[in-house]
């Protein structure tokens, strides 16, 4: 009877949910579980390019042909770029077929990974570092600055389909903080790329944004010019000199 109550019970807050539209999220991970919506239900069909055919071929030759579903995540990741940046539940599907499981096997994977999007981003999606180290340098100044000159919300995509913030968690880069990542989906899975900036200011991330818009490729990592890579600020303080190698190779002979 128990059983029965909470079946029916979700099945009415499935329905008031089928009928309300998708918000915005507040976190860089997509709702953990599914709505059909137009641009994405089991029913449109979905398949891998005749070149990332190609790609699957090979991702799963790396496995013995009884373990094809150790493959899940290099195929999602696949899916993704061929897709524009995101996961519908269509591809997930296919995905289940070819590596002949369950497709709950696979929504398992996209839902715990936040690297996967199911729902739509933009062309470039801006991913903005929400760690403590980068919070206390500025992040949420950050991110402030891109929504507002974007003109959208956390996980929105602009109206020309070009850009989408989102938050990501440790970036692993805290001496460089605060950072961000483009994810450039912009020249489909061929032309791929995810790169770091570092020591970004609220200006900076603008620039970027526009640098970006006209189709240019800003410079990655460090956007401070008085920063040697992991540096500090004013210069180094230690290690001043280059390197000397040992005068010989025998440690235990010197």
């Amino acid at each position: 009877m128990l059983r029965r109550l909470a079946f029916q019970r979700w099945i009415e807050v499935r329905r008031v949910l089928r009928g309300l539209p998708q918000a915005s999220q507040s976190f860089s991970t997509a709702l953990n579980y599914h709505v059909d919506g137009p641009d994405n239900n089991p029913d449109l069909p979905w398949e891998f390019t005749d070149a990332n055919k190609e790609k699957v071929r090979e991702i799963l030759s790396h496995y013995p042909s009884n373990y094809k579903q150790s493959g899940v995540i290099p195929l999602l990741d696949l899916a993704q770029r061929q897709h524009g940046g995101w996961l519908p539940v269509s591809a997930m599907n296919h995905i289940a077929k070819i590596i002949e499981v369950p497709p709950i096997r696979v929504y398992e994977v996209a839902t715990f990974y936040s690297m996967f999007n199911r729902t739509k981003v933009g062309k470039y999606h801006l991913l903005v570092c929400g760690t403590t180290p980068c919070m206390i340098r500025g992040s949420r100044e950050i991110e402030e600055a891109l929504l507002k000159h974007l003109g959208v919300k956390r996980n929105e995509v602009t109206k020309d389909g070009l850009f989408s913030v989102g938050e990501m968690e440790c970036m692993g880069c805290c001496v460089n903080a605060p950072m961000i990542t483009v994810a450039d989906y912009s020249n489909g899975s061929e032309g791929y790329t995810y790169n770091y900036f570092e020591d970004v200011t609220p200006k900076r991330v603008v620039e970027i944004v526009e640098a970006l818009r006209r189709g240019e490729k800003p410079p990655r990592g460090t956007q401070n010019p008085s920063r040697a890579n992991s540096g500090p600020e004013g210069g180094n303080t230690t290690l001043l000199t280059e390197p000397v190698a040992p005068a010989c190779r025998d440690l235990d002979a010197c």
